[in-house]
């Protein structure tokens, strides 16, 4: 089984590359976050046409919205509200197999690394927080994915000193995520597969006129296994040429092979 995850940044606006990569890599499910679409504008027919019968959503205008589109039957879906605030940034479904995979887009966080001058940074801790408790919880096999909005290592950014004030790699939400790792002793599938220090991000700003020769990237988006699964993932691959392509994404979309 093939699972692939990609903040997509407007899903209708950049559907020629999300149908360019299931052509391409052919995942069984294909987890998106950010996809700016309220669910009755998603445009299904062109999943549908591919192969992917199974389209869940939980949609919204702006900057939010995750969808999780499938070959396979999936049931029982969840839609927590950890923002706390009706955003649409998750979507939880059961695998025909019982396990459960969980789509997740945390929030940016803004700019200003302080909860009393952001409350969006105070926003993006108390999601991670949610999250954190909600993962103590978690009592079957789960796979988590998505745009989590934190590079936690040193070597998930391009640079460690430079970006230690820079929202997204700052000591307070390295912390924050490392406490949501340990509530479920989740495992990075990332780091299994590309082990620190290797270089490996899965974002680049728009702002670099070449993203490609700065290489200024952070990794921001997740793959995690409970425990009892990581032994399943046999492969991980991270898609950085999905960057350059037509009208991209400002992420790229990684893809997790498991053995069930």
């Amino acid at each position: 089984m093939k699972i692939a995850s990609w903040n997509i940044n407007s899903v209708r606006f950049r559907i020629g590359i999300v149908e360019q990569f299931l052509e391409q890599e052919c995942p069984d499910i294909l987890c998106l976050q950010e996809t700016k679409v309220e669910n009755g504008s998603f445009p299904a027919a062109a999943f549908h046409a591919l192969g992917y019968d199974h389209v869940l959503l939980n949609g919204q205008r702006m900057h939010h919205g995750v969808a999780i589109v499938s070959k396979l039957p999936l049931v029982e879906e969840e839609r927590n509200d950890w923002q706390a605030n009706g955003e649409a940034r998750h979507l939880g479904v059961r695998l025909p197999n019982g396990i459960r995979l969980e789509n997740v887009y945390v929030p940016a966080g803004g700019d200003i690394p302080d909860r009393a001058l952001n409350p969006k940074f105070g926003q993006k801790l108390d999601f991670l927080a949610r999250m954190t408790d909600w993962s103590d919880r978690v009592r079957v096999p789960t796979i988590m994915v998505g745009d989590f909005n934190v590079a936690p290592l040193e070597c998930d950014v391009w640079s460690h000193k430079q970006l230690l004030d820079v929202v997204s790699h700052t000591p307070i939400e390295v912390e924050a995520l490392t406490k949501l790792q340990a509530a479920h002793d989740w495992v990075d599938l990332g780091r299994r597969f590309v082990p620190a220090p290797t270089r490996c991000f899965t974002w680049w700003s728009y702002r670099a006129k070449d993203w490609a020769a700065s290489d200024r990237g952070r990794r921001l988006d997740h793959m995690w296994a409970s425990p009892e699964l990581a032994a399943n993932a046999t492969g991980h691959a991270v898609h950085e040429p999905c960057r350059s392509w037509l009208k991209p994404s400002d992420h790229v979309p990684l893809v997790t092979e498991f053995s069930f």
